[in-house]
Order: structure tokens, then sequence, then C-alpha cells
């Protein structure tokens, strides 16, 4: 299927945001998922189903200033 992650498309198999997770080998912490502008907790993350054309943004924390 195909989504888009951070304004680019992206091609996936996964068929929830935990499967994409895995996928994109996202850390287990400092991770910060939305989906259209909405967050999504990480406890939601095996429930919540990936659709066609969907908007993800994904925000990875960093150090420093």
């Amino acid at each position: 299927m195909q989504i888009n992650v951070n304004n680019k498309p992206l091609t996936t198999n996964a068929t929830s945001l935990a499967q994409l997770a895995a996928e994109l080998a996202l850390p287990e912490k400092g991770v910060a998922v939305a989906i259209g502008n909405k967050m999504v907790p990480r406890s939601l993350w095996d429930e919540t189903a990936l659709s066609e054309d969907m908007h993800i943004t994904i925000i990875k924390a960093a150090c420093g200033g």
C-alpha cells in the first residue's frame, strides 16, 4: 500500500502502525507519531490500522540546542 511518511511517499506491506514502526526500525523511546495531525500514543500502535494514502508524521527526539 502507498502511504505518506513525513510528506514523502512510501510503499509498505505493514497493516498497523506497530508493523510500520518495526519496518522503519524506529527506536523504542524518543519517537512520536501522528496520523493526520493527531498524536497516536504508543499503547495504541498495535491496534491502529493503516490505510491507502494515509499521512503519517514521525518525530524523533534529538539532544542539543
